[in-house]
């Protein structure tokens, strides 16, 4: 599935200083040289701060990686536990849809989805 980013961005984005000291104690962990290692907790992070990632968020923390930015990009849309745009704040479901897991009964939970939650046009 081609994931996109938001065609609707902000500004700027940055760290707050409690999340950028977060952030540089997580690039400790790494050894030098690895530490772009840390671009999925950092990303996460800064999801977690603005509750999607926005392009200014992920430039800002390939930046703080020293990591180019496409790289950056290139994990934030593989890995559906980034949201690349806003979100609901009540409720965001997500249902895998891998042949195992529609074997298992996925495709029954989406149908129920379609039915009890506001219409979803990618679903």
């Amino acid at each position: 599935m081609l994931r996109r980013l938001s065609p609707e961005q902000p500004d700027g984005f940055a760290f707050t200083p409690k999340n950028r000291e977060w952030a540089e104690a997580q690039m400790t962990k790494y050894p030098e040289g690895r530490r772009q290692s840390a671009i999925i907790p950092i990303l996460w992070r800064a999801q977690e701060q603005e509750g999607w990632l926005s392009r200014p968020a992920i430039e800002y923390c390939a930046d703080l990686l020293d990591l180019p930015y496409i790289r950056a990009l290139e994990v934030a849309t593989f890995y559906f536990m980034f949201q690349l745009k806003p979100i609901g704040s009540v409720a965001n479901i997500q249902i895998c849809g891998t042949t195992t897991c529609m074997i298992c009964g996925a495709e029954a939970l989406i149908e129920v989805c379609k039915r009890k939650i506001a219409p979803n046009p990618h679903m």
